[in-house]
């Protein structure tokens, strides 16, 4: 922990801008929650409401709020109801509870049966950290959930949030929490699930949001952090996501998306194929007769919040069914998925399919489509595996594919970003047309313009005839530039105006070229830390983030290990004319527990040469050469870190649980928390 002196300047800078900053992150959490929350100042005028909230009659939402801050300033928080007349003129009992002081002047106010009101709707944890990770502020919200009031948490080092199974703040407590906020630092911002402890020693499941504050010249200032008391929404989150699962595939015929625009205050653009699924015009928009939160029925706004809070943690959510209601009240059934452009101040975009025909397709064919003879789920011969990570990725590719936006896809090395582009292109209207691919990294920084744009005859020195460019080549089509991170920084701003304005001109040229090109990046680079370091534009990584997908590494999907495997042993065993029919369980054991740091790429190769060593029908692998390799990696420390990923690999399975994990590991619950002290864990590195 470093002394007053040395974080003076850094607290100073924290404590004139980081309240703001903190409002902005919590209003961007709390917009989307489906129970009706406002946001109050000390008079009770509403500074902020919910999508639950949105829904309740503006007069009747002001009464409550007046009488529910009325008395905060005696006391903490307080509870109660209300009479309220309702339009038919009948007189009902509206229940409170208020919350003072979550930020200076910002009370919580939710309604609802006192009772009732779950505990993650009702109170938010704010603070900010030092950029060391310490206590700069400490607000009434957090020291009701934690227990600390601002004088025992100011100043100290985030650690004591956490349970330690050592009973201490830890090393390895501490070093967990820096690797969170340099993650958080370089990504903008970081969302997590686990334990946590108040100052009585009880725990709580909570949901923590912490996002890196930086100055205008990109140093980082410190955090801001906002936490919610999640215990008890476990069971209806998964209850939600099995609801909201579709019962009927989606047709991967080409359909145009509507594409919805917002920002923290509202919906700015909705294109005009949305507005007319809804039956409204362009006029309705601008005059601002079109209210969004109005166009979810209430019994969809729990879905449109757990999406949300997937598009927290993930950067998009999965897609989704749900309904909107159109201009004349009917209800119009949709296929959403939504992407977390920037959280502060929040930014946001929308794709939504209109599924009427689906429906009225199926309504017409239900036999053939019970009988299984109906076949619409897409074929997507490019991925292999079923696991949870690659359905996300799956459904976004099938929801994004039918527009013409930018699509940004994000990964390691070997994750199949190329696979993934592919897929966007062959379920595109475009799929007919040209698919051209670019690796910006394998061409050497002079020659990647004139590869990208072409040239005139006479351009420069050894231009003896005129090149056509990458862009020429997709017209129509689309263009995929993979390891886009590597464009140099004075090419970026044609690339840029090329997206823009849909034209260029070639190397040497004065001639204009509009272009009608789909263009799909990748990168296995971190793009947010590089416009940190001035080597990526701003402007041009919000141009390609339209729509980001990420393809998840091969550690985060074990459970498609085994299929990978045998698919990749089948297609080799075909190549070379081998019988391989089997592969020994501690064969696929050892291929399960490793690590695969060149994710598939490295498996597929690894399978490849264990085809060629085989001469039997089962695969003899060469497991000896991971034994190396990891051996070489880890030093002197190897079995311990290998001890230590494998159990964190099934504490993260196992959802932090302990005794679970003990179960899956074969030993006591006592053993496993005696392993953890000595290879100093907990679960703060979850």
């Amino acid at each position: 922990m470093n002394s007053a002196a040395s974080v003076a300047p850094a607290g100073t800078w924290l404590a004139d801008h980081g309240p703001k900053q903190l409002e902005l992150l919590f209003r961007a959490i709390a917009c989307q929650v489906s129970e009706p929350v406002l946001i109050a100042d000390d008079h009770g005028h509403p500074i902020a409401a919910s999508a639950g909230a949105s829904k309740l009659p503006v007069p009747l939402l002001e009464k409550i709020v007046v009488c529910a801050v009325s008395d905060l300033a005696e006391r903490d928080e307080q509870e109660g109801e209300l009479p309220v007349a309702l339009t038919d003129g009948t007189i009902t009992e509206v229940g409170f509870i208020a919350k003072k002081d979550v930020l200076p002047n910002h009370h919580v106010v939710t309604l609802g049966d006192p009772e009732s009101i779950p505990a993650w709707a009702k109170d938010y944890a704010l603070y900010l950290l030092d950029a060391e990770g310490c206590v700069a502020s400490w607000y009434a919200g957090a020291a009701r959930i934690y227990g600390y009031d601002a004088g025992e948490a100011m100043g100290r080092f985030a650690a004591f949030f956490y349970p330690d199974e050592s009973g201490a703040e830890s090393d390895a407590l501490d070093t967990g929490l820096r690797e969170k906020f340099r993650r958080a630092e370089t990504e903008g911002h970081r969302v997590t699930e686990g334990w946590q402890v108040r100052k009585d020693g009880s725990r709580f499941w909570a949901s923590a949001v912490t996002m890196a504050i930086k100055d205008d010249t990109g140093k980082l200032r410190g955090f801001a952090g906002v936490v919610r008391d999640f215990t008890d929404r476990h069971e209806r989150d998964e209850a939600l996501r099995r609801a909201r699962e579709r019962a009927q595939p989606v047709s991967t015929a080409p359909t145009i998306a509507g594409v919805v625009s917002g920002q923290l205050d509202g919906v700015p653009e909705m294109n005009d194929t949305f507005l007319d699924m809804l039956g409204y015009s362009r006029e309705d928009l601008r005059t601002n007769s079109l209210i969004w939160v109005n166009m979810t029925p209430s019994k969809y706004l729990p879905f449109d919040e757990i999406a949300h809070e997937e598009a927290l943690r993930f950067g998009a959510c999965t897609p989704y069914e749900k309904q909107f209601l159109a201009k004349d009240g009917s209800p119009v059934p949709v296929l959403v998925t939504t992407a977390i452009l920037r959280l502060s101040p929040l930014r946001w975009i929308s794709f939504i399919t209109d599924l009427r025909e689906r429906d009225r397709a199926e309504q017409a064919d239900r036999d053939v489509v019970e009988s299984g003879a109906g076949k619409a789920i897409p074929e997507f011969e490019e991925f292999v595996g079923s696991s949870a990570p690659m359905k996300r990725v799956m459904s976004q590719v099938v929801m994004v594919a039918p527009t013409d936006a930018t699509v940004l896809i994000l990964g390691e090395t070997g994750t199949g970003k190329e696979l993934v582009a592919r897929a966007i292109h062959r379920l595109s209207p475009r799929r007919t047309l040209p698919f051209v691919s670019l690796n910006c990294a394998a061409i050497p920084t002079g020659l990647l313009e004139s590869e990208l744009f072409g040239y005139e005859r006479g351009a420069f020195t050894g231009a003896l005839a005129q090149k056509i460019g990458r862009f020429e080549m997709a017209h129509r089509g689309t263009l995929f530039l993979d390891e886009v991170g590597d464009i140099p920084l004075d090419l970026q701003p044609k690339l840029l105006r090329a997206l823009q304005e849909k034209s260029f001109e070639r190397l040497g040229g004065t001639r204009t070229i509009p272009i009608d090109v789909r263009l799909v990046a990748a990168t296995n680079r971190n793009l947010n830390q590089m416009m940190g370091a001035k080597l990526f534009r701003s402007d041009l990584y919000y141009r390609l983030k339209v729509f980001p997908i990420v393809t998840p590494p091969l550690r985060d999907r074990p459970e498609d290990i085994p299929v990978l495997a045998r698919h990749f042993t089948k297609k080799y065993s075909e190549k070379m004319d081998r019988k391989i029919e089997t592969i020994a369980p501690e064969t696929m054991k050892s291929l399960v527990a490793w690590q695969w740091p060149g994710n598939i790429r490295e498996l597929e190769n690894f399978i490849e040469r264990s085809v060629i060593l085989s001469q039997g029908t089962s695969l003899k692998a060469p497991l000896a050469e991971l034994r190396a390799e990891g051996a070489e990696s880890a030093g002197d420390s190897l079995l311990e870190d290998v001890e230590r990923e494998h159990i964190l690999r099934i504490l993260r399975e196992t959802g932090g649980v302990i005794s679970l994990a003990a179960g899956r590991l074969g030993m006591p619950r006592t053993t496993l928390n005696a392993m953890m002290k000595k290879l100093g864990m907990s679960r703060a590195d979850l």
